[in-house]
């Protein structure tokens, strides 16, 4: 028997071309809603191909770029909002376009829920600030 060293993926654990509609589903909904909520498990497997489609978006010549996009989304305004909106917001960051913020655990069967955003989409949390009032 072979050893299972290094052989981890991030995979769900429906059949392969349904698993693979909820991808898709999954991108195309954050892309358009720009926050979602959903499993962490179906957060990890997305957020690749988030990654994946922006820089795609950002780099390849746009004819190119629409084209791979719609590939993988099954909206066309995603697509759209891809090329007009994400492409100009992304632009000093090369990396790292969403973040996975825990929500808890759902109530029917405990699963790890988790907000997926689009990081810069979202105004960051406030910081904390002394005590004393500046004059």
């Amino acid at each position: 028997s072979r050893m299972y060293h290094r052989r981890s993926r991030n995979r769900l654990s429906q059949k392969p071309g349904h698993a693979r509609l909820i991808r898709r589903n999954l991108a195309t909904s954050l892309l358009l809603y720009e926050s979602i909520r959903t499993t962490h498990k179906r957060a990890k497997v997305v957020q690749p191909i988030i990654d994946r489609l922006i820089h795609t978006a950002k780099t390849k010549e746009p004819q190119r770029a629409i084209r791979a996009i719609n590939a993988v989304v099954l909206d066309k305004n995603a697509c759209r909002k891809l090329m007009e909106v994400f492409v100009h917001r992304f632009e000093k960051r090369s990396s790292g376009f969403t973040r996975i913020i825990p929500v808890g655990a759902r109530q029917g069967d405990g699963a790890k829920l988790v907000d997926l955003v689009l990081v810069e989409g979202i105004p960051s949390p406030p910081k904390k600030t002394s005590s004393r009032v500046q004059e």
